[in-house]
């Protein structure tokens, strides 16, 4: 199934869509010569996309979908491209590196794919651990549990994550052996329960939805934001409780990293734009200096008993 998406702005579409791979030889996206490539699990079954346009920034984005759930994401191309996104009322001006990366990124929009389940499967794993160790468990999990990309997906290797039922049945010492802790694979699998539920928040006011999603055990501040920015395409929603968000952005408008509530001050201008800038920094590479030993990541794995 193809669909031709005409933009009411030019789409730097890498740009916008960066936000779904999850590290390096993530199985679910690839980049090639032809287009952006990803294997998804929509509500109505698997799909692989394939994203093209003439110019890195182009009005008209062609679209190509494969597998069950062909027609429901097709649905969902333009929110995905960022066009339900709406900057009306965000003032960059407040400071200047923020405006500076507005220029540069004048048709970045923040994307909505509309799939719950799938990007909070993916969030919960990256909690409390280091990038590299979250992308390497779910790059392994995905491998081992997913499903081969339906039409020329497969042949390019890529695998659509697990139906929700795939999630729940995966055992404990697989959980272990992608390093995935009891308590984040616990959440999972009572998250999965409520597949149906959680979908029905893409078409939920935001309180409603937020609300919905953190009454699950193990979904807190972060996790919701994590899913909210991807799947419901909500600009306000910051990163608060992560690692290095905080930091990176006190560093990069005041050249001093803060903390949480550090943050929440620095951003308050931009009340109802905050995760917007959140992403304008990260896009422009703006990262505090790495000082001192890195995060290390464990080195030693459960042994599966007899």
């Amino acid at each position: 199934m193809v669909r031709v998406v005409r933009a009411a702005r030019p789409v730097p579409v890498a740009a916008v869509l960066s936000v779904f791979r999850r590290g390096g030889g993530d199985p679910t996206s690839r980049r090639d010569d032809t287009g952006l490539w990803f294997a998804w699990r929509t509500p109505d079954g698997p799909v692989t996309l394939r994203l093209t346009a003439p110019r890195a920034v182009a009005e008209e984005v062609t679209v190509q979908a494969w597998g069950s759930g062909a027609s429901w994401m097709l649905e969902q191309v333009p929110a995905l491209l960022g066009e339900a996104d709406d900057p009306s009322g965000f003032d960059a001006g407040h400071h200047r590196l923020v405006a500076e990366e507005w220029r540069r990124h004048p048709g970045w929009r923040v994307p909505r794919s509309g799939l719950v389940v799938q990007n909070l499967v993916a969030s919960v794993i990256e909690q409390k651990v280091t990038g590299k160790e979250a992308f390497a468990g779910y790059r392994r999990l995905v491998r081992r549990f997913g499903e081969p990309a339906p039409g020329p997906g497969e042949a390019m290797r890529l695998v659509v994550p697990p139906t929700p039922a795939g999630w729940a049945a995966v055992p404990s010492w697989e959980w272990l052996a992608a390093g995935v802790d009891p308590g984040r694979s616990r959440t999972v699998a009572a998250a999965v329960r409520y597949a149906g539920r959680l979908e029905e928040c893409a078409s939920m006011p935001r309180d409603a939805a937020h609300a919905r999603l953190t009454a699950l055990p193990g979904i807190g501040r972060w996790t919701w934001a994590e899913v909210a920015q991807r799947a419901l395409g909500l600009a306000d929603e910051v990163s608060f409780g992560d690692y290095h968000v905080a930091k990176d952005i006190g560093w990069a408008l005041t050249g001093t990293p803060v903390d949480d509530d550090g943050l929440a001050e620095l951003l308050e201008p931009w009340a109802g734009h905050r995760y917007r800038v959140q992403r304008l920094l990260e896009l422009g590479g703006h990262h505090r200096p790495r000082r001192g030993p890195r995060m290390s990541t464990p080195t030693h794995l459960p042994v599966r008993g007899r």
